[in-house]
């Protein structure tokens, strides 16, 4: 016997309207039950992802929320820089000219910092030449700051 053509049809309003009733009786009884581990996977989705980020910039994952945006990466640079600036600074061994390098390495750090803030408005390429600026600049405190730090 040869099947009617209505009956290979994909997806009929008849067919629509039984799903909707099955999933009405259904859905309520299976939530309770799938809803916790639905939950508890996403959580556990979001950790990965967050340490993923966080080992990406190295940085603890507790201060991931202070690198956001385009220039996340710059600003972690930014900040690792400053933490290396203040251990400089607390040095036992610290000249004063290591002094006078950690102020003025400070300021250049705040403008550094807000240029990358301003370039997350602005276009696509004047960003990311803002950016390449901003990263040389930073290569050459890095490197500044570790030879006054004897590494």
């Amino acid at each position: 016997m040869a099947r009617n053509k209505a009956e290979d049809k994909g997806l009929t309003p008849k067919k629509a309207r039984n799903y909707v009733s099955v999933a009405k009786i259904v859905v309520p009884a299976v939530a309770p039950v799938v809803l916790p581990f639905a939950v508890r996977a996403a959580g556990a989705a979001r950790e990965a992802y967050d340490r993923y980020q966080a080992r990406r910039l190295g940085v603890p994952v507790d201060r991931l929320p202070e690198f956001t945006g385009r220039g996340a990466g710059l600003l972690a640079r930014i900040a690792g820089i400053s933490d290396a600036l203040a251990e400089l600074r607390k040095s036992e061994r610290a000249t004063k000219e290591d002094t006078e390098f950690t102020g003025n390495a400070q300021a250049t750090l705040e403008q550094l910092t807000a240029a990358v803030r301003a370039a997350e408005r602005m276009p696509a390429s004047r960003r990311k030449a803002a950016h390449q600026a901003v990263a040389a600049e930073l290569a050459s405190l890095e490197s500044q700051t570790l030879h006054r730090l004897g590494v």
